[in-house]
């Protein structure tokens, strides 16, 4: 079983930054596509940032200038720095990742737990 753990978030004032990183772990044969999303109480889960295998990245335009996604192939982390943090970046943030268990299977999606990121005006 595969399982993606995140960590970093916390309360943070405004202007602030965090590092969030999510570690992925278990049996598989490969990891496709990762990336953030989150979640505010009261909203639906939306998109942050996403990154491909091969690093090419794409933000979702409240990210745009102020969040970089990152990723470790080796790690089997995937990373997102966020500066210039505003409130309404409060939210749940989650891993996600495409997991290919083994060479004749699809790959999978999976989530994280998720990781509280507060911040404060």
């Amino acid at each position: 079983q595969v399982q993606l753990v995140e960590s970093g978030g916390k309360l943070v004032q405004a202007g602030g930054s965090l590092r969030l990183s999510c570690a992925a772990s278990g049996r598989f044969f490969t990891i496709g596509g990762m990336g953030w999303y989150r979640q505010a109480p009261g909203s639906q889960r939306e998109l942050v940032a996403t990154i491909s295998s091969g690093g090419l990245t794409t933000y979702a335009d409240s990210a745009k200038g102020r969040f970089t996604i990152s990723r470790d192939n080796v790690g089997d982390m995937v990373y997102l720095q966020m500066n210039t943090l505003k409130p309404e970046d409060t939210a749940v943030y989650y891993c996600n990742a495409f997991f290919q268990l083994a060479v004749s299977e699809p790959f999978r999606a999976y989530w994280g737990q998720g990781t509280q990121v507060t911040v404060s005006s």
